[in-house]
């Protein structure tokens, strides 16, 4: 691939210049009564109601439809870290397609720390002003312990987009996939290459669904019970996956494999380790900005399925088509988490998304400009919130 045209980077700076994202008001201020009940002396009566009554936070403010995207900048993209500078694009990005694909107020928050216990602490204070806090771009394994700290302290959803918006979308990229293939989930046989964030969050999604022969990979080889230099959840996953104690090269895990996942960096597989994979193979090569492997390197391949994290490819297997319905129907329904329910909900919703007649090699997942996808992945989150209990109205 080559380096992107003049024309285009520049064209892209100066998209971004001041910012992608803006505060605006929601009605326009065009008398002094509306002013007068907007702010003083009306306001007060919305702050003294509030004290009465908290839960009057969720309907009365915007909270009631807002989101944090919270980042230290250690994990961006591919890029690594970049620290919170660095990062701000990315997370400005992700509220502009929170608001333009599921109407949902998010703003950037870049902090200027890598303490767990200092992200914890922070995201708590700014937390009364959201409804929500979409992590991202944090490093494993510092990730997990922020999430799973922050769920538990909380009465708003939490969700680490890097795992679980990245395993939503895999499962209905998958969900479809194997439909073309005419694949069965308790047959397949997977490699998954990265073992950060969103590879222990696929992992476990494809564990639960049923799959059993996972090869999980990290830059020191396969994942297996006879490492000893593995963190809590690599160890986790030497003891829930690799049955036959896989110890050998990536090229050698790859033969007669159904599904390769690349959730890790750019151009780390080689075209000629793939001939050795099964018959109608599926290859989700989703490092960005660069993935693992181009699609054009994997022409007469055993490959028929081949999905990108680009919108330059087709099958383009990203989160934007998970998290905006996410935390639409997350909002809408109040609920005070994200549990497995509604995640399975979201991808049943958007490979739902994809019909019979529309589903061929290219057209896997649907478009992340479909706007029926953030409607019906909230739709189906919300019921899955309800049905499972995790909601304020019980």
């Amino acid at each position: 691939m080559e380096a992107p045209e003049v024309d285009f980077v520049s064209s892209t700076m100066h998209l971004h210049l001041g910012g992608k994202v803006r505060v605006v008001p929601a009605f326009p201020l065009t008398t002094r009564a509306l002013l007068a009940r907007a702010y003083t002396p009306g306001v007060a009566e919305v702050c003294r109601a509030i004290v009465r009554d908290p839960s009057l936070v969720f309907t009365h403010t915007i909270k009631s439809n807002s989101v944090a995207v919270v980042t230290d900048g250690t994990a961006v993209l591919g890029l690594g870290n970049i620290g919170p500078l660095g990062a701000e694009p990315v997370m400005a990005g992700k509220a502009m397609l929170f608001g333009e694909m599921g109407g949902v107020n998010a703003f950037p928050i870049c902090l200027d720390t890598t303490d767990p216990d200092e992200i914890v602490r922070t995201v708590k204070l700014i937390a009364p002003v959201f409804g929500g806090i979409n992590l991202e771009d944090i490093s494993a394994p510092r990730c997990f312990e922020i999430e799973e700290r922050l769920d538990a302290e909380l009465d708003i959803p939490v969700f680490h987009d890097d795992q679980h918006g990245t395993a939503v979308v895999v499962l209905a990229a998958l969900t479809n996939a194997l439909r073309l293939t005419r694949r069965e989930w308790p047959n397949l046989r997977v490699v998954i290459l990265g073992a950060g964030a969103a590879g222990v969050a696929c992992t476990r999604t494809l564990l639960a669904t049923g799959v059993r022969d996972i090869v999980v990979f990290d830059r020191s080889g396969s994942i297996c019970r006879a490492r000893t230099n593995l963190n809590h959840h690599k160890r986790e996953l030497a003891e829930t996956t690799n049955p036959d104690n896989f110890t050998g090269s990536l090229a050698a895990a790859l033969r007669n494999v159904d599904v390769l996942i690349g959730v890790s960096g750019p151009r780390l597989l080689r075209r000629e380790d793939l001939l050795s994979m099964a018959p109608k193979a599926i290859v989700l090569a989703m490092a960005n900005p660069e993935p693992e492997i181009f699609p054009e390197q994997l022409a007469d391949t055993p490959v028929r399925v081949i999905g990108t994290g680009r919108s330059d490819y087709p099958n383009q297997v990203n989160n934007v088509l998970a998290f905006p319905g996410i935390f639409r129907g997350a909002l809408d329904a109040g609920a005070t988490t994200i549990n497995a329910e509604m995640k399975i909900a979201a991808a049943r919703a958007i490979a739902g998304c994809v019909s019979d007649e529309e589903l061929e090699s290219g057209r896997i997942v649907p478009d992340v400009l479909d706007r029926r996808v953030p409607a019906a992945v909230a739709g189906a989150v919300a019921d899955a919130a309800r049905r499972s209990g995790v909601t304020r109205a019980g």
